[in-house]
């Protein structure tokens, strides 16, 4: 009966993830076959738990605001991206390649992986009389650990799925950052911390990172969506260590601010685990593993 009632918020956030109603895309029908076929991870890893949580919406807007203060990264993603024009599109990409990566077989995890390099060779500029490639193994390690980082966070603060341990799954994700082209990815979250310490001097904030900030935290979202987002958006700046939140040009919010925001996130999280009901790729690839063709 809940889950009937919320009916018009999944199909909303569905639309927004897989730009279809029921959240079955190419993606997750490749996902899904052939039957048996095993992937780089499974049920038994971390990267599985924590990438099937609905965490992973508050982790990916960390993500977005944590990679934006490497200004090289940003130069990339500005200058090369249709983030602005196709925000939506942008998003189904990136979460096909986090779904494809973790839920899929390794055929499909190793071709999109080559669909993702492929695209980085072409990125390439200047910006500030410094060249930047999305090849470069450090922008790659930047946006990785970025990554890693705030769906770890977001897990650990938000995600209700089951216990994990958070070395296993900085661990499987080092698989993925080394397929991508990262040089020796952090395997524990000790070496996360130290990597991410290690890239602070080439951070920075400045005009460049606050417009990117201030897209993020107002994305132009179907209405419906708007007050949601933005409780998770707020709870996602504030999750971000204080030097972050200076970087992009705000003030850490106060602690009991940041507590309530915080506690409205987790209902936020908990209703859409409720209409959601689990997620499609993850879905798709337990009943490809337990050698089932297709639904039903």
């Amino acid at each position: 009966m809940v889950a009937r009632a919320l009916s018009p918020l999944a199909v909303s956030v569905r639309q927004v993830l897989s730009g279809t109603d029921d959240g079955q895309t190419r993606v997750i029908e490749r996902i899904g076959r052939p039957p048996g076929a095993p992937g780089w991870f499974g049920p038994q890893n971390a990267v599985w738990t924590v990438h099937g949580s609905v965490a992973t919406f508050l982790g990916g807007i960390r993500s977005l605001l944590l990679q934006s203060l490497h200004p090289l990264a940003l130069a990339g993603v500005q200058e090369h991206s249709s983030y602005r024009e196709d925000p939506l599109g942008r998003l189904q990409r990136t979460g096909a390649f986090i779904a494809a990566t973790t839920f899929g077989p390794a055929s499909l995890a190793e071709e999109t992986v080559a669909a993702i390099s492929a695209m980085h060779a072409r990125v390439v500029g200047e910006v500030a009389g410094r060249r930047y490639s999305a090849e470069d193994p450090r922008l790659l390690e930047w946006v990785h650990v970025a990554l890693v980082d705030s769906m770890l966070t977001a897990y650990v603060r938000f995600g209700h799925d089951r216990p994990i341990d958070p070395d296993d799954y900085v661990a499987d994700m080092a698989v993925v950052g080394e397929a991508m082209g990262v040089l020796d990815p952090p395997r524990s979250r000790t070496e996360l911390r130290r990597t991410i310490a290690g890239f602070r001097g080439e951070l920075a904030g400045g005009p460049a990172a606050e417009r990117m900030r201030d897209f993020v935290l107002a994305a132009p979202l179907p209405a419906l969506l708007q007050p949601g987002y933005g409780v998770l958006s707020g709870a996602a700046l504030d999750s971000l260590p204080d030097w972050a939140i200076g970087l992009l040009g705000r003030s850490p919010a106060p602690l009991p601010l940041r507590r309530a925001r915080a506690a409205l996130a987790g209902a936020a999280l908990r209703t859409l685990s409720v209409a959601l009901v689990r997620s499609p790729a993850q879905a798709a690839g337990e009943r490809r593993l337990a050698g089932v063709s297709r639904a039903g």
